[in-house]
Parts: C-alpha cells; structure tokens; sequence
C-alpha cells in the first residue's frame, strides 16, 4: 500500500517528492512509494530542476516561493521539501489526497 507521508515541524511541514525532469509539462503525477511524484519540464542540470520544483510546488500551494525549500536531495530524484505557511489540509488537497 502506498501512504504519503506528511510530517509537522517547527518551521513547517516536510514531505517527500520524486522529481521526473524533462517531461511534457509541470504536473502532479500521483504518488511514488511514500512520495508525491511531480513531473517537471525543466532539464535535470544546474540545480533547474530543483528550483522548478520550488517554484511549482509554491504556485501550487499560493505560499511565497522563500517558504519552500530543498531540505535533502539536491542531486537526487528524491528530495526531502519543508513548505511554511500552509496547513496539512491545504497540502493533502493540492496533491489531490
């Protein structure tokens, strides 16, 4: 059984991602093991990957892109994310969970 994995901290909450570069266009694709799959149009170089990441997952969740962060992962498919400023409803209901 697959499970998403939300987690509270003191700053915010983290999740896990599984970034796809290159694909067709910036999506939400379901879910990876514990993950939220996100396929992203930006090629896998010179961290363009990671702040296409960044910047959809602000857009997705309407928080300041400063409040979404890279906390594990960097030149990984998979990546640790914390997002500020936003509720669990509010992430489980972006991802479509």
């Amino acid at each position: 059984m697959t499970c998403f994995m939300l987690e509270k901290g003191k700053t915010g909450f983290f999740f896990k991602v599984r970034v796809q570069p290159g694909a067709a266009a910036n999506q939400v694709a379901g879910l990876y093991e514990d993950a939220v799959k996100l396929r992203l149009t930006a090629p896998p170089v010179e961290g363009k990957a990671n702040e296409a990441c960044l910047a959809f997952l602000a857009r997705l969740l309407s928080v300041p892109r400063s409040q979404v962060e890279v906390v594990s992962g960097h030149t990984s498919r998979n990546k640790i994310i914390k997002v500020a400023g936003v509720s669990a409803e509010k992430i489980f209901k972006a991802f479509g969970l």
